[in-house]
């Protein structure tokens, strides 16, 4: 609770924060935004594949033009991981260029913030153990729920509680999982043309519809928490905030969980569509249970909802403000060398499950596209049934027909073994073991 005092002494002393920033879209937007209003942050350099409009960005979040002409735009991600930069921000979205940046800052010596979550869950915990290594800070990004959860896992931990389970919530049915780009507008209920003239792209909201996003961020939780995956993938059980102690908690005690201490997502839908009473649609939430008998008469004590038992409990965050938070981060990084959440194992594990049924000479398109969604899996059970991970599975083409709702197995794609992706994440696999 002192980023802000430690950053205005940097100010005083002419010694800013220097970021440079990979990837101008909406997050990384968002994070341009607050930079003019955080005396002390500067970002000399910005890398784009088109330097242009992520110039044009800076001049919609109201960048004015000394600002801009004093920032370096660019395509050469090698701009950011050189000279007088404190800090690097990986928001490609792409897994394996947000690797190929990971590595290079860390080689630099620069810490890095990983908003680049596909990255992290096909190879976090191996990057992260490579910048530890390096003595440089690997980071989940703050303002993205993965980061905001694992914080309040921490809360629950430093205070004393068992958490019992931590997660998030989105608007989720079943049928979503089918969901492609061509229909995805209508369960946001926009037009095609509305979208387009939007600029939003349908791939990449249908990531978030199909249940593969939230499958991403669940897997970085748990690496990042050591929370345990569902073993049948997640549940997305209807919920709204007032019932989290009841329906978050273990079978045994009358709720929807196989065991204590997992990650899961709450869906701000019933099963019928309609809509949850109190949803955390847009949040995260911490299910903890009390120690003692002391503790739950506290709970009730101090007005916390609580299930009928008075021993579990809840505490949610209803809102996320994505790259406008960022510098929560990136100040972590910089002025006290903490991470805000980074993987420290492999527990959970996103693999290609086929949208219909998928023929051999097929080309998979990745994440929220018409041929597979991500599911969510235990590491080790991943790596038993030879789960081919989401983020390998973009323009690959199949050997074998693969049924509706199946898995997509490494053996079932032509994969290049010496591409540089696939032989880290292979490293990260030996590495790590499965979560063991």
């Amino acid at each position: 609770m002192n980023l802000s005092s430690l950053l205005a002494a940097r100010h005083a002393a002419g010694k800013p924060v220097r970021v440079a920033l990979i990837g101008a879209g909406k997050f990384g937007s968002m994070f341009l935004s607050q930079v003019p209003h955080t005396p002390g942050l500067e970002v000399p350099v910005i890398v784009d594949l088109d330097p242009d409009r992520a110039r044009e960005a800076c001049r919609t979040v109201g960048w004015d033009q000394d600002l801009i002409a004093a920032t370096t735009f660019t395509a050469d991600g090698a701009r950011a991981v050189t000279g007088h930069i404190d800090v690097v921000v990986e928001a490609t979205g792409n897994p394996a260029v947000g690797i190929k940046h990971a590595r290079a800052a860390i080689a630099n010596g620069k810490h890095l913030v990983m908003v680049n979550v596909e990255a992290d869950v096909l190879a976090g915990p191996l990057l992260a153990e490579e910048a530890r290594k390096a003595g440089v800070v690997y980071s989940l990004a703050y303002g993205d729920q993965p980061a905001l959860t694992a914080e309040m896992v921490d809360w629950a931990r430093a205070t004393g509680f068992h958490v019992v389970a931590a997660g998030k919530g989105t608007k989720y049915l079943p049928a979503y999982h089918d969901v492609t780009p061509a229909g995805v507008w209508g369960h946001y209920g926009l037009s095609a043309n509305e979208a387009q003239s939007a600029g939003m792209n349908p791939q990449m909201f249908n990531s978030f519809l199909d249940g593969t996003k939230s499958a991403i961020e669940m897997a970085a939780i748990a690496n990042a928490t050591g929370l345990d995956v569902p073993s049948g993938g997640l549940l997305f059980p209807p919920c709204g905030v007032d019932d989290l102690p009841h329906v978050m908690r273990p079978h045994a005690r009358g709720g929807v969980l196989e065991r204590s201490g997992v990650v899961e997502v709450v869906s701000s839908l019933e099963r019928d569509g309609r809509p949850v009473f109190r949803d955390l649609r847009w949040g995260v939430y911490v299910v903890l249970e009390a120690p003692n008998d002391y503790a739950a008469d506290c709970f009730r004590q101090y007005g916390l909802k609580t299930d009928a038992s008075g021993r579990y409990a809840a505490m949610y965050k209803p809102y996320h403000l994505i790259g406008l938070e960022l510098n929560i981060s990136v100040l972590s990084a910089a002025l006290r060398k903490e991470a805000t959440g980074q993987p420290h194992g492999f527990r959970g594990d996103v693999v290609a499950v086929a949208k219909r049924g998928l023929r051999a000479g097929e080309m998979l398109d990745g994440e929220g596209g018409y041929t597979v969604w991500g599911k969510l899996m235990p590491a080790a059970a991943s790596l038993k049934a030879g789960g081919l991970p989401i983020g390998l599975a973009h323009r690959v083409k199949l050997k074998h027909d693969v049924a509706h709702g199946a898995v997509v197995r490494w053996d079932d794609v032509e994969v290049d073994a010496n591409n540089d992706t696939v032989r880290t994440r292979r490293a990260m696999e030996e590495r790590f073991g499965g979560g063991r």
